[in-house]
This record gives structure tokens, sequence and C-alpha cells, in this order.
């Protein structure tokens, strides 16, 4: 899980997946219950508490099981 250059926006990789917020590298302090993210079809996905939005590496897919 890397961080891009804008704060609000997280690149994950398939590895990654379940993805949720708040996501391991953010404090503690500004922590919100824990919700899992679910991608639309761009591989983008948004945290309702936060906002802080979720993207996927060019190539990397949240597949469904």
């Amino acid at each position: 899980m890397t961080h891009s250059t804008t704060a609000s926006v997280v690149e994950l990789d398939t590895k990654d997946l379940p993805a949720h917020c708040p996501n391991p590298a953010m404090p503690q302090w500004s922590s919100h219950p824990r919700v899992f993210l679910e991608f639309n079809r761009d591989g983008v996905a948004k945290c309702p508490y936060c906002g802080t939005a979720y993207r996927m590496k060019a190539g990397a897919v949240a597949a469904h099981h």
C-alpha cells in the first residue's frame, strides 16, 4: 500500500485486499469505525467517514469472490 502525492488518495495493489479504512498507515488518533470498501468499475472507492479515496494501481484488479 502506497500513498500517492495527494494525501487523500491511497493506491492499493491486489495484495492489499480486502481494503478497509482507516488503513494501517493512518495515525490512530484519527481513526473512525472500520469500514470495508467496495470498488467501482474504475477501481476507485471512497471512505464514507473521512473521505479518503482509494484507487487500485494500474494492472491491479479488485475482483469479487
